[in-house]
């Protein structure tokens, strides 16, 4: 490989991530600086690669000096410099042309004839990031893969065993002359005389190769799971190997939850999870295991086994029982398990969780946070208190008492904005609460506060302080810039003044972006809307997903009644979601397809593939799944329960 003189090479016309390249010489020369190295490191991957997507100009012409460093062995950041190339090969696979720079393919070519050498290097970290590199060699697989599997025999280091593995499978799709080989060595690797991680890292790999449901791949998956070492892999990530067999997969997860190792049957509870978030049918299956796990002896499981059962709502109401009996510290000793419990309850919509719950809104300890976290995966972080409370309005008289001694002594603005978003939701039933709030209207947590106070009505809007609500959107709490729009919202629907949010969002209408809040607003006009009723039909056309065509549609048919014009675009916004990946404005759509009643037929079938579908047409693998797919189906089910109804005998027909 020839190399280009750093100093040749014209830095000032290049660009990195953060504009003109003409700071990559100082980091590429810092890269032999042992004390200068790590910052060097850190730098060009923040500047050259930042967050992926593309690959800049100076990325081509740093290639071969990050290369050379990367071979060097006086180099302390040789396994860093790996990362960078086998990120910036990533992307140049699989990146749109027009984010790929000039030159990557030719200059990713030079790279490969010098890495491969370094696949017998001295240092285990630095093999296994050449590995990780020449995976993504693709127009080189065969030479590649024949220099993997001529490494093989010489490798004894797991970790980079385990690389070569996975990389024979990723390459082995774009291999000609190798490709039978590499299934025949990989076939062998799941042999029971291989390392358990191996095993499965070949099944891995012929699934990418060779896929397919080979009872082979479950035998493997099995043996493995069975003998408790899985090399490095999670039980969840062995048990998704089997493939679409969904029977085999219960049935395994099954068995695993009965272990005697309880990091088995974490990770069995995991799978568990994994399933339940996707397959409705996984139900019936995995859950009764899952409730057995309330009495496991560990108790991070127990809790885990709680949150599932929560996670599944009105489906773990047979277990309701037997979670009823854990809100004490008698029952459930380990209080981050019976927070858990208590959050199962109140999903299950059972009433005893009401009274433990106003014992911790009077307590010192909450156990739930001020905050709610969205997340994939299943980390046990904990459970929001709106989570918890707001499914609970009906249990307000016995939830209200110590839930407004807690807002009448709040701590902190994220105590204040959770407890008042919990009333938000609770609307007329939290009308005792008025007090309370009125007060929160001199503090910064104003803006929740108002909106509160707005959701309760006419109740709050007869003795709420107008002049210091009116005060507040021209003033609003330093730091929080959202707060006059949304003060003015509130305030627009406790006094049906209007105008100082209209002065706020209008002039946003037809903006790329923002556009659904003055939508929302133009439809709480009704009627008095129609002067904005030709921008509304614009807009309508703007985008076909999404929460634009929702609130300009909503805004449309309250201003002028006719669902025609705005139901083809409702559905359509809904249409593209039936085989999955439904969103929270798709969920809101169905319910206003559920308002417009009978006119909303076209949405028929659109909402019973939502309810037939097994799969859950929503994001899968993380806690929120089941719950989103339940709002979804109640959603649906009331939206056909409307469209169908019937005056035959004052009955509804339901689906």
């Amino acid at each position: 490989m020839t190399q280009p003189r750093l100093d040749s090479v014209a830095w000032d016309s290049l660009e990195h991530a953060y504009g003109t390249a003409t700071d990559v010489p100082g980091h590429l020369r810092a890269l032999y600086r042992p004390e200068d190295a790590v910052h060097a490191a850190d730098a060009l991957l923040t500047k050259v690669y930042h967050q992926g997507g593309c690959v800049f100009s100076s990325a081509v012409a740093a290639l071969p000096f990050v290369v050379r460093a990367a071979a060097d062995p006086d180099v302390t950041v040789r396994p860093d410099l790996l990362e960078l190339i086998a990120c910036l090969a990533y992307d140049g696979n699989r990146g749109t042309e027009r984010w790929i720079a000039r030159g990557w393919a030719e200059a990713w070519d030079l790279a490969v004839t010098a890495l491969l050498p370094v696949l017998h290097d001295a240092s285990p970290a630095v093999r296994a990031g050449v590995v990780e590199a020449l995976s993504e060699a693709r127009g080189r697989a065969d030479e590649v893969l024949a220099a993997l599997w001529t490494r093989w025999p010489l490798e004894s280091v797991p970790e980079v065993r385990h690389r070569i593995v996975e990389a024979a499978g990723e390459l082995s799709e774009h291999a000609d002359r190798e490709r039978a080989g590499t299934v025949r060595r990989l076939w062998e690797l799941t042999e029971p005389g291989a390392y358990a991680g191996v095993r499965l890292r070949a099944v891995e790999a012929l699934r990418v190769v060779a896929p397919g449901d080979d009872p082979r791949y479950a035998r493997v998956v099995a043996d493995v799971l069975n003998g408790g070492d899985l090399g490095g892999r999670s039980v969840a990530h062995a048990v998704g190997l089997l493939g679409e067999d969904r029977t085999g997969r219960s049935a395994l997860i099954g068995r695993l939850l009965g272990s005697g190792d309880a990091a088995v049957r974490r990770g069995a509870l995991e799978a568990a999870a994994g399933e339940l978030s996707r397959w409705r049918s996984a139900v019936p299956a995995l859950l009764p295991v899952v409730a057995d796990r309330l009495d496991d002896p560990e108790p991070d499981n127990r809790l885990f086994a709680a949150r599932v059962l929560g996670m599944c709502g009105a489906a773990a109401r047979p277990w309701a029982d037997r979670l009823a009996g854990r809100v004490t510290d008698e029952g459930e000793p380990y209080l981050p398990a019976q927070d858990h419990v208590l959050w199962a309850l109140a999903r299950i919509g059972d009433p005893r969780c009401a009274a433990p719950l106003a014992r911790r809104l009077g307590g010192e300890r909450l156990g739930f946070a001020y905050f709610t976290i969205r997340s994939e995966g299943w980390w046990t972080h904990d459970i929001g208190l709106t989570e918890v409370l707001e499914p609970l309005a009906a249990h307000a008289g016995v939830l209200l008492p110590p839930l407004r001694a807690r807002l009448a002594a709040v701590r902190s603005v994220d105590e204040a904005r959770t407890l008042c978003q919990v009333l938000t939701a609770w609307g007329p039933a939290a009308a005792p609460a008025v007090p309370e709030l009125n007060a929160l209207l001199g503090t910064a947590g104003a803006v929740w506060a108002a909106e509160a106070l707005a959701a309760i009505g006419p109740e709050a809007a007869a003795v709420v302080d107008r002049a210091r609500l009116r005060a507040l959107i021209e003033t609003p709490p330093e730091g929080q810039g959202f707060a006059p729009r949304s003060l003015a919202l509130a305030y627009g629907r406790l006094t049906g003044d209007r105008g100082p949010a209209l002065a706020l969002f209008l002039p946003h209408l037809g903006e790329p972006f923002g556009n659904d809040n003055p939508a929302i607003l133009l439809g709480e006009l009704g009627a008095a809307g129609a002067p904005y009723v030709g921008r509304l039909r614009e807009l309508l056309r703007a985008d076909a997903t999404g929460w634009l065509p929702l609130r300009v549609g909503e805004a449309l048919w309250r201003i002028t009644g006719r669902a025609d014009e705005v139901v083809p675009a409702l559905v359509g916004a809904i249409e593209p979601y039936t085989g999955g990946g439904v969103l929270p404005a798709v969920t809101a759509t169905v319910r206003l397809l559920a308002e417009i009643g009978p006119a909303a037929a076209p949405a028929v079938p659109a909402l019973r593939a939502f309810l037939t579908a097994d799969e859950r047409p929503v994001e899968h693998g993380s806690w929120r799944s089941v719950p989103d797919d339940d709002e979804l189906c109640e959603a649906a089910r009331t939206a056909l329960i409307a469209i169908e109804a019937r005056e035959e005998d004052g009955a509804s027909t339901a689906l």
